[in-house]
C-alpha cells in the first residue's frame, strides 16, 4: 500500500471537519492549489477513504435514546449475530470483525436495548456484551464517529477546525415550542438522509453529496441542528502517512469513579496524552471510548513526551475493559444507514421523559 502525500493528508483533514466553508477558505486553511484539492477530494471518495452522511438529531425523530453495543460474537454464530443485530429496529451502524463488533441503534424507549441483549444471550450468539445507552438531549455523546482530531494529529496540523462532533445535544424547538416534525419537515429529513445513497445509485461521486445547493427547507434543518452533514473516515482503507498509521480500533469502557467528569478526561486525553477519541458515550453507570491506534510504534513526536494513557484512564474509571482489533478486519454490514430512521412518512412525535 502506498503512503499518502502531504497534500492528501491536508485535504483529508479539512474534509473531515465537514464545515460549510467556502472553497477559497478551505484552500487557504490547507495551503494547496485548487486543482490539487479537487483531485485529492475525488480520489478520497473514489478509493473509499471518505464517505458523506447526513446524521439526524435523534430527538425530533422520537428516538432520544442511543445505544452503543460492543460485543465479541462467537465465530460459528457470526452470520446469525449480524442478522439479529442488523435487523434490530433503529440500528444504523454495524461493524463486525473476527473478534469484535460495534453497533449503534436509536431507540424510542430506554428498555428497548434489553430485548436485543436477551436475544444475544438466549441464542448464544456472543460473549456477554457491553451496551451503553444514553439519552442524547444533553452532552452524553460528545464525540460521535469524528476522526478529525486524530487525523489532524497524524498529519501534523496545528489544531482542528470542528472536532469534536457529537450526537444530540441542545436543539432549537419548532414553531410550537416542541422539537417535533411537520409532514414537510419529515419529508425534508427523509430526502437528506437518503441523499448519499440516491447519489450512489445515480452514479454520482461521493464528493458531490455535500450541503452546497440544497433546497431552503433542507438548509434550514441543517441550520437548526436537526440534521448534521458529516464526512466520515474508513480507517480500514486509509493508507499510512509518513510512517504513521491508524490501523487498530480500540474500545475502552469503565465505570466512572466518584467525582469523575467526562469533560476533564477528554481534555487530558486530547491535550496531554494526544489521544483523540472518535467515539465517547457517557452513560450513568459506564463510559465508552472508541479510538484508533497503531500496530507499530509511531515516529517520535516533535512535541515531546505524552502523558501515559492507561494511568490517566485509571484516574477516572474503574473496572476498565479494553478490546482491540485491526481496522482492516472490520466489515460494515450496516454503514451509517440513517435513512433507515426515515422510512416511515408518519409524523414522529418527540418522546417525553
Amino acid at each position: 500500500m502506498r503512503a499518502l502525500t502531504e497534500a492528501e493528508a491536508r485535504v483529508i483533514a479539512v474534509l473531515l471537519a465537514a464545515r460549510p466553508d467556502r472553497e477559497r477558505d478551505r484552500l487557504r486553511q490547507i495551503g494547496v492549489p485548487r486543482s490539487t484539492y479537487h483531485a485529492v477530494r475525488r480520489r478520497a471518495y473514489a478509493e473509499g477513504w471518505l464517505r458523506d452522511r447526513y446524521v439526524p438529531h435523534p430527538v425530533p425523530l422520537g428516538r432520544p435514546w442511543v445505544t452503543t453495543l460492543v460485543a465479541r460474537p462467537y465465530a460459528d454464530r457470526l452470520d446469525r449475530f449480524i442478522e439479529v443485530v442488523g435487523s434490530d429496529p433503529g440500528n444504523v451502524l454495524l461493524w463486525t470483525g473476527a473478534q469484535l463488533s460495534i453497533s449503534v441503534s436509536f431507540h424510542t424507549k430506554p428498555t428497548q436495548p434489553s430485548r436485543l441483549l436477551e436475544r444475544l444471550v438466549s441464542e448464544r450468539l456472543a460473549a456477554p456484551p457491553l451496551a451503553v445507552t444514553v439519552r442524547v438531549e444533553g452532552p452524553s455523546m460528545p464525540v460521535y464517529f469524528d476522526f478529525e482530531g486524530l487525523w489532524s494529529h497524524l498529519a501534523g496540523l496545528e489544531g482542528t477546525l470542528a472536532y469534536p462532533h457529537g450526537l444530540g445535544g441542545g436543539i432549537e424547538p419548532g414553531a410550537e415550542g416542541e422539537p417535533g416534525l411537520s409532514p414537510h419537515q419529515l419529508w425534508a429529513i427523509h430526502e437528506l438522509l437518503h441523499r448519499p445513497f440516491v447519489a450512489a445509485d445515480q452514479g454520482r461521486g461521493g464528493h458531490l453529496v455535500g450541503p452546497f445547493g440544497l433546497p431552503f427547507s433542507q438548509r434550514k434543518l441543517l441550520a437548526r441542528g436537526w440534521v448534521t452533514h458529516r464526512t466520515l473516515l474508513d480507517p480500514s482503507r486509509l493508507p499510512p502517512f509518513q510512517g504513521k498509521a491508524a490501523d487498530q480500533v480500540v474500545m475502552v469502557s469503565g465505570a466512572p469513579r466518584a467525582g469523575a467528569r467526562p469533560e476533564a478526561l477528554f481534555a487530558i486525553l486530547t491535550r496531554e496524552s494526544r489521544v483523540y477519541p472518535f467515539l465517547f458515550a457517557v452513560g450513568p453507570e459506564r463510559w465508552l471510548i472508541g479510538a484508533l491506534g497503531s500496530s507499530t510504534p509511531p515516529p517520535a513526536d516533535a512535541r515531546g513526551a505524552r502523558r501515559p494513557v492507561l494511568p490517566t484512564l485509571r484516574e477516572f474509571l474503574e473496572g476498565i475493559e479494553i478490546l482491540q482489533e485491526a481496522a482492516a478486519g472490520f466489515t460494515a454490514p450496516v454503514d451509517h444507514r440513517y435513512d433507515r430512521l426515515a422510512e416511515s412518512k408518519e409524523r414522529a412525535a418527540p418522546a417525553k421523559p
